[in-house]
């Protein structure tokens, strides 16, 4: 949608007896598509269109039906819409075959058959993602030719080519330009350091090579000849910011970050309380053999300040991030493969009297039962160099769990149904649609591209992050085992994890056990903000339940989201009823949640948290060295030189940065939490315009309290000496790489 817009005034004779306009039919006998904004009849009724209109010639399609802004429940539609209603929901809805034009706006779903690209050769093979062999959650129905080596797989798009999403889910001509800028650059840098590479013909020798990846003005600064001067700022154009929150001068990461980021980093959402010692694995024994833990009272009663395990666990003093039932079932497969070498992670934090997780051990598995090792805080110069090892192990193991899990499962791949679902079932005029439509904005779009260039056989994530080519294995295994709905609320998920316990006389109804926890505190502003609004919403259209069970454009939204959306989970006995508004009061403000904070919290500090490669590798390339291994004579000679060549190559560490930064920046046309370019649509509903008005008030003062948490010395984990401040759940942002800001909608 370029800059230009054009107003027309158009004259219609009406019987004087015809009523209140409720709904337009609009043709376009142009050659071309048109944007069409907006329709007023002066001094009546508002029609807000905000979509593509297609030539008449070329669709071959009905004509385009739009509706006034008033909202209604389907039995309180006029009798003159009923029929228009439905027949914009069939136009929507497809018949499930053909091949999807680009001009089409048809919302189908499909399991996902075209990430692999098996007639480009059998490495590029890769299984379909829906269905009881690896399941998970459905996609937006393309209708692409199979590909000629396997009929059951969707042939990918070419390099020039974009993958099918309806008309008006694109984007808009800003973002587009702030992405292709971006992905300019990062072209571009790829390229340089890669020349760079093979021209001077070196591996990795030092951090001075990893810190020459990123911008420096005392280079730009210094006195030089002029030519010389203009070759510096286009070398350091080329380069990267130096991430926001990692200081170059650390080039291991300290236990205190390595504490604070499980609660106030990239990744918060694994921390789990220890509920028993040593953990216990949940995997099944006849599979994958015993697994009992190599952890020991003596690896951790030294750092426990006194107190015994047992007291400990009860008192909630002890913590892990436990990523060993993850990734142990695909170990044997990972580490066959060059360059790649994993432990199942598992580390052991004590929560200090600061309010601090200080890590106290980490235990480290492979495959074979025997080889599991444990490492404790150093004692020497060559525990030291371990240790460290370690932490970087568990890191990558973090990212990972992070990149598939967390954010790609459950924000991107799980929201794309509900958005299919919502177009489907629910009309324009609906007011649940109305009320959800700003958190659909641009997902589909942001999902077809990823299955393109990220998570396709090859792509970005393969080619990063640690299970490789099993990367979407890796979540269909997460989500047929962990994944559930109703556990997918900010309370619920933290109760789940054993780091609050439900407590009605606190604030939120519960009682968090890590008290300084910035996601967790911030997010609970976040939360209650949306639950609120969502309660005068739903109770402003559904003051009984029979409303809510009556009303079957809403119970076929929620029925095909999880019958067509999560086929391999329908028959699950945790799927939330929706039955009462209370019911669909608890599934909208789970589904906000999801869309805004969750994935903002999870998105916009990938590159601040993690473009310092050595404090957080999104995977590695050795294992850490036993006393009996022929390469242990070359780590205690040079432990630095055997930590940098365990890390990603400097090649593969400028791509990895490269794309993070891309997908952490803000477009220019981001819409934040609190903002509502619709608000015209309830000027007659004063209770609904007053409730979204506060929403946005209430967002004004989440920020100012979050600025004044980070200036509070007293919260240890965010703020203090060389402390960065928390602000991924700060409402609002300036447009690039900010590590701030909550939009509205899973937009990158």
């Amino acid at each position: 949608m370029g800059d230009e817009k054009n107003s027309y005034q158009v004259k219609f004779v009406v019987d004087s007896t015809f009523g209140m306009p409720g709904a337009i039919t609009v043709s376009n006998r142009y050659d071309e598509e048109f944007y069409l904004d907006s329709i007023n009849i002066e001094g009546l009724v508002h029609f807000a269109c905000n979509s593509w209109v297609q030539p008449d010639q070329k669709s071959n399609a009905a004509k385009r039906i739009f509706f006034s802004t008033k909202a209604y429940l389907p039995n309180e539609t006029p009798a003159g819409l009923k029929e228009l209603r439905e027949m914009e929901l069939i136009q929507l809805r497809g018949d499930g075959t053909g091949l999807r034009l680009q001009s089409d706006r048809i919302y189908d779903y499909d399991s996902y058959n075209d990430i692999g690209n098996p007639d480009k050769g059998i490495e590029y093979m890769r299984p379909t993602l829906g269905g009881n062999v690896h399941p998970h959650p459905r996609r937006c129905r393309t209708g692409r030719p199979p590909t000629k080596t396997d009929e059951n797989m969707e042939s990918p798009v070419s390099e020039f080519e974009t993958i099918y999403v309806p008309r008006d889910e694109e984007f808009e001509q800003p973002k587009q330009e702030a992405l292709d800028v971006g992905k300019l650059k990062g072209t571009v840098r790829n390229i340089t350091h890669a020349l760079s590479t093979i021209t001077e013909d070196r591996n990795v020798k030092g951090y001075s090579d990893i810190n020459g990846l990123y911008t420096d003005s005392s280079s730009l600064q210094s006195k030089t000849q002029p030519g010389t001067q203009i070759l510096n700022k286009v070398h350091e154009f080329l380069k990267f910011d130096p991430p926001k929150l990692n200081s170059r001068e650390i080039y291991c990461l300290p236990d205190d970050q390595f504490g604070r980021q499980t609660i106030a980093g990239i990744n918060p959402l694994s921390i789990e309380r220890l509920e028993v010692f040593p953990p216990v694995s949940k995997l099944d024994t006849s599979i994958h053999g015993p697994q009992e833990s190599a952890l020991k009272e003596e690896h951790i009663i030294g750092q426990l300040n006194g107190m015994s395990i047992q007291q400990a666990l009860e008192d909630n003093k002890l913590f892990i991030l436990d990523y060993h039932d993850i990734f142990l079932p695909f170990l044997n497969k990972i580490n066959a493969l060059d360059d790649r070498k994993a432990y199942a992670t598992r580390t052991i934090f004590f929560l200090t009297s600061l309010g601090t997780l200080k890590p106290i051990a980490i235990e480290l598995s492979l495959s074979d039962s025997a080889s599991k090792q444990v490492l404790t805080p150093p004692i020497d110069a060559t525990t030291s160099w371990l240790w460290q090892l370690g932490k970087a192990h568990v890191c990558s193991n973090d990212a990972g769990v992070h990149q598939l899990v967390h954010h790609w499962l459950r924000t991107h791949a799980c929201i794309e149904p509900i958005i299919i679902a919502t177009r489907r079932q629910l009309s324009v005029m609906h007011p649940i649609y109305k009320l959800l439509k700003p958190h659909l904005r641009y997902t589909l779009k942001v999902n077809a591209m990823a299955r393109k260039d990220l998570i396709n056989a090859g792509g970005t994530i393969e080619s990063n992050f640690t299970p490789a080519r099993y990367c979407m294995e890796f979540s269909c295994a997460a989500y047929r085992d962990w994944w559930r709905f109703d556990l997918e609320g900010l309370p619920a998920d933290l109760i789940r994890r054993g780091i609050a316990v439900p407590d009605t006389s606190q604030v939120h109804g519960l009682k968090l056990l890590i008290q300084d926890y910035p996601y967790a505190t911030d997010g609970l502003l976040i939360w209650s903000a949306i639950e609120t609004l969502v309660q005068t919403y739903v109770n402003y259209y559904y003051p009984n339940a029979s409303l809510v069970t009556s009303d079957t454009e809403l119970q076929s939204w929620y029925n095909e989201f999880i019958n067509l959306g999560h086929a391999d989970l329908r028959d699950a006995s945790w799927w939330p009823k929706l039955s009462t508004p209370e019911d669909l009061i608890s599934i909208l403000t789970t589904i906000i949640w999801l869309t805004s904070a969750q994935h903002a919290a999870l998105n916009f500090g990938q590159y601040p948290y993690g473009g310092y490669v050595p404090t957080r590798p999104p995977h590695m390339r050795r294992l850490i060295p036993k006393n009996d291994d022929p390469e242990y004579a070359s780590f205690i000679r040079d432990p630095q030189q055997y930590f940098i060549s365990s890390l990603p190559s400097l090649f593969e560490a400028t791509k990895y940065m490269a794309v993070i930064d891309i997908i952490s920046a803000h477009s220019p046309d981001e819409e934040y939490i609190g903002e509502r370019k619709d608000l015209s649509n309830w000027s007659a509903d004063t209770e609904i315009s007053e409730a979204f008005y506060r929403f946005s008030v209430e967002m004004r003062r989440i920020e100012k309290e979050i600025e004044r948490r980070n200036g509070d010395l007293s919260l240890r984990n965010r703020s203090g000496a060389g402390v960065s401040p928390y602000e991924l759940l700060m409402p609002s942002s300036e447009p690039g790489v900010t590590c701030r800001g909550v939009p509205n909608s899973i937009t990158v």
